[in-house]
């Protein structure tokens, strides 16, 4: 008896899955009228991507937007248009075949890379066979004098082609979002080109196309003593991997000197260090003005990444009025000649535990 019962809940429960499948191909069917239920729209598409900033709806998300942050869509790769090379204006296209006769090391190298397979899968503006031109512009007069330089568009330093112009050519489909303060950025009028970081013919990092595996190595390629500070006893997680330099900096451009995310620095450090933010009933006035007044963010030899240790780094303001009423050296450590307790241990922290500001009623002088 058991037995039968048993399979006759089998059935039911088979009945009940087979009538639920039967429902959801219904339902495709209906939203997909050719009967392909695998096969996604356009809307399903835009639904499940997530938002970026390449979107031609950023600036509307965004009211804060930077005012010349252009409101249109980035250029898709299906309508990217062939740049004009500015050295051989009269250039024709020829077809990425001719190209292939010469640079088939290149076309292997390139192959398994999101431009060329965007630009093979056909281009409106310069069409299927165009993938080459599409960056490098018409190949006629190349084609015909290989060793001019300056026929045809490079992005090498060592070529013809001005730093504008290979700049130019990226832009045409990476406008705006991240990029839209470039122009008069460090970078820009410092003659830094896309392909100076960027190599989009080989896979040389998981992410970016970037010319080397990580983005922090990429920025220590120029900035040497920036990335040395990272050695240094205190610094931040960066070469543990658990931040990077794009964290706290836009390369692309923004509207402060040092390319910061953020409009000032306090900002950018509050991101993480959102309990310094306050407002405190107390305030620390060099706190609220600026963390690099006593911080070095990017390494330092002294705790808590300090550009002085305690107590010389409080003497910068505090010094020779009232408490304290002389001037502490080195002398006073505790391996100095003439070791001064207030300079062993926390030092002057030792009592103004709460330096970044306080809200504690007892606090005027940071106390608690």
């Amino acid at each position: 008896m058991r037995v039968v019962r048993f399979l006759l809940s089998s059935l039911l429960l088979a009945g009940a899955v087979m009538a639920s499948t039967i429902a959801l191909r219904v339902q495709a069917q209906t939203a997909h009228p050719s009967g392909l239920s695998s096969q996604l729209t356009e809307q399903d598409f835009q639904r499940m991507l997530p938002a970026t900033d390449m979107h031609s709806d950023a600036a509307a998300e965004n009211p804060h937007a930077h005012a010349f942050l252009a409101t249109g869509p980035a250029t898709s790769f299906d309508a990217a248009s062939m740049p004009k090379n500015p050295l051989a204006p009269d250039a024709v296209a020829i077809g990425a075949k001719t190209c292939i006769a010469c640079h088939s090391l290149e076309n292997v190298q390139a192959s398994h890379s999101l431009h060329l397979k965007a630009f093979r899968a056909g281009a409106s503006g310069s069409g299927p066979q165009g993938a080459c031109e599409s960056c490098h512009g018409p190949g006629s007069a190349h084609a015909k004098s290989p060793a001019t330089a300056g026929s045809i568009i490079a992005f090498t330093r060592d070529s013809k082609t001005p730093i504008d112009a290979q700049t130019g050519v990226c832009l045409g489909c990476h406008r705006g979002g991240a990029r839209q303060d470039w122009l008069g950025s460090v970078h820009q009028s410092r003659g830094i080109a896309c392909t100076d970081c960027h190599n989009p013919m080989a896979r040389l990092s998981p992410e970016g196309v970037l010319a080397k595996s990580s983005i922090n190595e990429v920025c220590a390629t120029c900035h040497r003593d920036v990335r040395d500070k990272f050695n240094r006893r205190s610094h931040m997680p960066l070469p543990e991997g658990q931040i990077s330099c794009v964290d706290c900096h836009n390369p692309h451009g923004t509207l402060t000197a040092d390319l910061l995310k953020t409009d000032t620095v306090n900002e950018t450090c509050y991101t993480c260090h959102a309990e310094k933010r306050g407002p405190f009933v107390f305030e620390h006035a060099p706190v609220r003005e600026n963390c690099l007044t006593c911080h070095d963010p990017h390494g330092s030899n002294n705790q808590t990444l300090l550009v002085l240790p305690v107590p010389m780094l409080c003497q910068q303001c505090h010094t020779m009025t009232l408490h304290p009423n002389d001037l502490q050296t080195t002398a006073g450590l505790a391996n100095g000649p003439a070791p001064d307790e207030r300079l062993i241990g926390r030092a002057c922290l030792s009592c103004h535990a709460n330096i970044h500001g306080s809200n504690n009623p007892s606090g005027s002088r940071f106390h608690e």
